[in-house]
């Protein structure tokens, strides 16, 4: 029996290694968030996952957001959370809040957490060189989103210089604004795009909540694996990519318009995705990819 066990490990390590030797000085933009967040176990897959990728020599820049974390300080301090068509809205006391759990309390959780694991990562936003600008959203739908941000700009040096000095950049998605005095809460997927874009990544990586994109809601049996840029429409056109799935889809649609090579959507409930991803024959979740 331990015979068995050691050759399934040498089998797997085996497997692992054309991902490595082709990914190896590549950069991995991920984003994370959702139950991945909030759940211990998921938690530190998560963080071992990303020490594991930095220590085989690829360079993962982990872009994270901090909903649960920012409502449970709101609902203490007896804010309000307000949406607007899916977006927080964000006046000034909201976004003192944001700022303050995004920069200080999660980034820097995340940060300790890599360390003590054995990782060596620092912690950034989108305020640190200009890395997100951005200015007020105008969707131009007549509604007031508040101190919410489209980045127009991104200046990724901070994010480069970091990774020449053998840190894992942890990057709180936060933007400097350029039409005020004012800092932004920007959306965290757009931020990962964005960045990845920005950076010349190989791969995007969104961690959500569900299996991927599912031809029937629910059947995770139903899984699309694989999805090209060029049929992203009509499967928008059919229902299949709706709902919180549409900017995600996008999201990795613009990055790969920018030059992304491989973007992708896993399930960040299903522990070390991101490994099962990168390194194995079998990958996980919907793959994203150009013409």
């Amino acid at each position: 029996m331990a015979d068995n066990c050691n050759q399934y490990r040498a089998k797997t390590l085996v497997e692992a290694l054309p991902y490595i030797q082709k990914f190896t000085g590549k950069v991995v933009v991920i984003k994370y968030g959702g139950n991945a967040m909030i759940s211990p176990e998921l938690f530190d897959a998560v963080i071992e996952d990303i020490i594991l990728l930095q220590l085989v020599g690829i360079h993962a820049v982990l872009v994270h957001g901090g909903g649960p974390e920012i409502n449970e300080m709101l609902d203490r301090l007896g804010i309000e959370s307000k949406f607007v068509n899916g977006l927080r809205y964000t006046d000034a006391e909201t976004m003192d809040v944001v700022q303050g759990i995004l920069c200080g309390k999660v980034n820097k959780d995340l940060v300790s957490t890599i360390v003590r694991k054995g990782g060596s990562a620092i912690g950034l936003c989108g305020l640190d060189g200009k890395l997100f600008e951005a200015t007020r959203m105008d969707k131009g739908d007549g509604e007031d989103y508040g101190l919410v941000g489209d980045i127009h700009n991104v200046n990724p040096e901070v994010v480069l210089q970091a990774i020449d000095d053998g840190h894992i950049p942890v990057v709180a998605t936060v933007a400097y604004g350029t039409d005020g005095a004012t800092a932004y809460n920007v959306n965290a997927d757009t931020a990962a795009a964005e960045l990845a874009a920005a950076m010349g990544a190989e791969k995007l990586i969104l961690l959500t909540n569900t299996r991927g994109v599912l031809k029937e809601q629910g059947k995770d049996e139903t899984l699309i694996k694989v999805i090209r840029a060029g049929e992203i429409d009509n499967l928008k056109s059919q229902g299949i990519v709706a709902n919180g799935m549409i900017p995600k889809v996008e999201c990795c649609a613009s990055a790969i318009a920018a030059g992304v090579q491989r973007t992708h959507i896993l399930d960040g409930r299903i522990p070390h995705s991101i490994l099962i991803e990168m390194l194995t024959d079998e990958g996980a979740g919907t793959m994203i990819i150009g013409e």
